[in-house]
C-alpha cells in the first residue's frame, strides 16, 4: 500500500508537468498575438485576449505550487 501511494503521487505530479506545459504553450503564444496585434484589432477582444492570459498566469502559477507541494510530500515518504 506504503508504495501504491508513492506512484500515485507521481502520477499526479506527472499530470501536473502536462497541464502545465499546455498552460504554458497557451499563454505564450496569447502573448505573442497580443504583440503581433496591438492596435490592430477591436479593443474589446484585445482586453479579453489580455485577461485570458493574465488568468492562464495564475492558472500557471496554482499548477507550479501543488506539483511543488507534491514533490515535497514525496520527499517525505
Amino acid at each position: 500500500m506504503y508504495m501504491a501511494h508513492i506512484d500515485k503521487v507521481k502520477e499526479e505530479i506527472g499530470w501536473l508537468k502536462v497541464i502545465f506545459a499546455i498552460l504554458l504553450a497557451t499563454d505564450i503564444s496569447l502573448i505573442g498575438w497580443l504583440i503581433q496585434n496591438f492596435g490592430k484589432t477591436h479593443p474589446l477582444l484585445y482586453l479579453a485576449a489580455a485577461l485570458g492570459a493574465v488568468l492562464i498566469m495564475f492558472g500557471i502559477d496554482r499548477i507550479h505550487s501543488t506539483a511543488r507541494q507534491k514533490m515535497n510530500k514525496l520527499e517525505e515518504l
